[in-house]
């Protein structure tokens, strides 16, 4: 008797650890981790200016964004870092009206070399200022039109590796460089992110977490579609955005069998998104998971004070509550009510401290949980052809329009 099938039946933990194994030597993220910091820490010990801007979208800034937002508060930065994204011309114009362009690097990133809102920015800071190899810099493919134009201006470039897709970037020039440039330790992010990789490719605890849950999220995808990030720090603000891209874009994919899937990331702030969202989440539709994030050690200790407010006696036993202990006590509380409900599943994610390990620990276990549901899931999680057919469309309607 023969045989043939197209079945794609549960894949094993053990099959998806061998496909991530085998496709970490083509797919480039995994293995950014093991690269010489020494040329991009070069680099930044010559930069003068005092205001460092990036211009760029997606993948080309918002993982630069999220460890900036989350150390900035707590390291002595001598530079500022600030992103230029949108092509809001309102968003654009209060932004440049608050930086010295006259000592300012600019640093460009797009992958492609093409990427029109990147690029029109830049235009309009060339009609600003003189842009040149004093004042600016390039990261790009090797082959990119950006980097013809760097090359033909005698401008700076650090390359992106073709293997390494924008949203997986951040560990790369991309992130690493402007993240250096301001006085951020990039060895200690290499580090902390170095960590996660050998706890996970030699199958210790980070195996198992990514495994289970990747697992879980796909098995329950058509019950639990919508996966909610509860971060209790507005210092991960920026994660949220970032994590949204990496799960959306990557996972937002048709499969092999030609069926839609997708996991719907929704990155919120505790303790303010209790007061809006948790409403939705406790007694809305049984379709969301919840990871709840929460800083143990904020190296701040502002304390509520003793401080009598007639009227409001009542509230007084919270005072001399250190804040940083009452937004864990928040999180605990909403931790609590979400498990008492029984069927809403969640999980908690306690990070250590604010430091460059901890941010690039998160960050790189979240890669690597993505690329373990893709795999569960049967589909790509390096493209984005929505996202494409977008950019052609744009392309041809700027192209018929009347200067």
């Amino acid at each position: 008797m023969n045989y043939q099938h197209n079945f794609n039946t549960t894949i094993s933990d053990k099959d998806v650890f061998s496909e991530i194994v085998r496709e970490k030597e083509d797919v480039g993220y995994y293995n950014l981790v093991h690269q010489d910091s020494s040329v991009f820490k070069e680099y930044a010990s010559g930069v003068k200016q005092k205001n460092i801007v990036v211009i760029g979208i997606g993948g080309s800034t918002l993982g630069t964004y999220a460890i900036y937002k989350f150390l900035k508060y707590s390291k002595n930065l001598t530079k500022k870092l600030h992103f230029l994204e949108t092509t809001d011309p309102v968003d654009i114009k209060s932004k440049i009206k608050n930086i010295d362009l006259g000592d300012t690097l600019f640093i460009v990133i797009s992958k492609s070399g093409t990427t029109i809102e990147t690029v029109s920015i830049f235009k309009y800071i060339n009609s600003l200022i003189k842009c040149d190899s004093s004042n600016t810099l390039v990261v790009t493919e090797s082959d990119s039109k950006l980097n013809e134009y760097a090359k033909a201006n005698g401008i700076r470039n650090f390359e992106i590796p073709k293997n390494v897709g924008g949203r997986f970037s951040v560990f790369s020039a991309v992130g690493l460089l402007p993240l250096a440039i301001v006085g951020i330790d990039i060895d200690e992010l290499l580090d902390g992110a170095k960590e996660v990789y050998d706890s996970f490719f030699q199958k210790g605890q980070t195996y198992k977490r990514v495994l289970k849950k990747a697992r879980f999220f796909v098995e329950y995808k058509n019950s639990f579609n919508i996966n909610v990030v509860f971060s209790y720090s507005s210092r991960l603000e920026g994660f949220n955005k970032w994590y949204i891209q990496l799960w959306g874009e990557s996972l937002g994919k048709v499969d092999i069998n030609s069926t839609r899937q997708g996991l719907t990331p929704i990155g919120i702030i505790g303790p303010i998104d209790q007061h809006s969202f948790l409403q939705l989440i406790v007694e809305g539709r049984r379709d969301k998971t919840v990871t709840v994030i929460k800083v143990d050690d904020f190296d701040n200790d502002l304390k509520i004070p003793h401080v009598k407010l007639k009227g409001l006696e009542e509230l007084d036993y919270i005072d001399g509550i250190e804040f940083s202990s009452l937004i864990n006590q928040q999180a605990d509380a909403t931790i609590e009510s979400i498990n008492n409900l029984n069927d809403i599943p969640c999980d908690v994610i306690t990070i250590d401290t604010i430091d460059e390990r901890s941010c690039a620990s998160l960050m790189y276990e979240y890669e690597l949980l993505t690329s373990t549901c893709a795999k569960f899931m049967y589909i790509n999680a390096y493209d984005q052809p929505g996202v494409e057919a977008g950019k052609v469309i744009l392309k041809q309607k700027l192209k018929t329009l009347e200067k």
